[in-house]
């Protein structure tokens, strides 16, 4: 069975609200190789047996989520961490399904706390209720949602043997840029991941930062906060202006292949010179 078959059933049960949702995190990066502007590479992406589906803040989501993947399998399951109420959920695929969950996120913006109207005492503004599932708030996830791009998999690699069209992804500027912004929230394992992230999106994007990458960075630039802007350039100096642990342990990650730590800094700093027109 196609490794992609988990997610395919995935976004096929979600296709009636496909037009207002974005798959981020890994998927999205499993995901780039079906964009046109993508260069192939001949490793394999990094696995990941969550799903990351995100929606915009306060958007209005018909129908039941929860009930249409119910119908399709997948079960619910409270994620108690962090003893958010109500608690955010996920929902995985089966007994066979090695793993596989999605989870549903939604951007943070404004205070962490809310009064809760029953006790009238402040609690995290950590979850929310929407068309029948429990998605979390996430600082910076509205990055993700910046100007998204479709990508298609093709029924060869669906495992479904029929297309699955139209998903709709983070940009790869925003998902480079949202991995900097986050960065000081990360453990270092997850930081190292998102390094190689970066690293395999410029890898694959590099030849289209001219005349594809670099427009979308200067209008997301526009949409960022003042502090997010100055958080992007620091994240760019903190990571990449030297071999350090974190890229010696991002290389590691990369067990299908031969990385140096000097190669995907060089990379990483010339991508991101083109991107963003400095590095410092």
């Amino acid at each position: 069975m196609s490794d992609l078959a988990e997610f395919s059933q995935l976004a096929v049960t979600l296709e009636p609200w496909r037009a207002r949702i974005v798959f981020v995190g890994g998927w999205a990066y499993r995901l780039y190789q079906y964009a046109p502007r993508a260069y192939k590479p001949d490793y394999a992406a990094i696995f990941t047996q969550d799903a990351d589906v995100a929606y915009a803040e306060r958007e209005a989501l018909e129908g039941d989520i929860k009930k249409a993947l119910e119908g399709a399998g997948f079960k619910e399951e409270p994620n108690f961490a962090g003893d958010f109420k109500p608690p955010a959920m996920r929902y995985t695929l089966g007994e066979q399904a090695k793993g596989f969950y999605a989870e549903f996120l939604t951007p943070l913006t404004g205070s962490p706390m809310r009064r809760n109207k029953v006790t009238k005492q402040f609690e995290p503004d950590a979850t929310e209720a929407n068309a029948g599932v429990v998605a979390q708030k996430l600082r910076h996830l509205e990055v993700l949602l910046h100007e998204p791009w479709l990508v298609t998999i093709p029924a060869e690699d669906s495992g479904l043997g029929e297309v699955v069209a139209d998903l709709r992804v983070p940009n790869p500027v925003s998902f480079m840029i949202q991995k900097l912004l986050i960065r000081d929230d990360r453990i270092p394992k997850k930081r190292a991941q998102d390094v190689l992230y970066v690293y395999d999106t410029l890898y694959m994007f590099g030849g289209a930062i001219e005349d594809d990458l670099a427009p979308i960075w200067r209008r997301l630039e526009g949409a960022l906060t003042d502090a997010q802007r100055k958080s992007v350039r620091t994240g760019v100096e903190a990571l990449f202006t030297d071999v350090n642990d974190i890229t010696r342990e991002a290389v590691t990650i990369a067990t299908d292949r031969s990385l140096e730590p000097e190669d995907m800094l060089r990379l990483c700093q010339n991508g991101f010179e083109e991107l963003l027109g400095e590095t410092g």
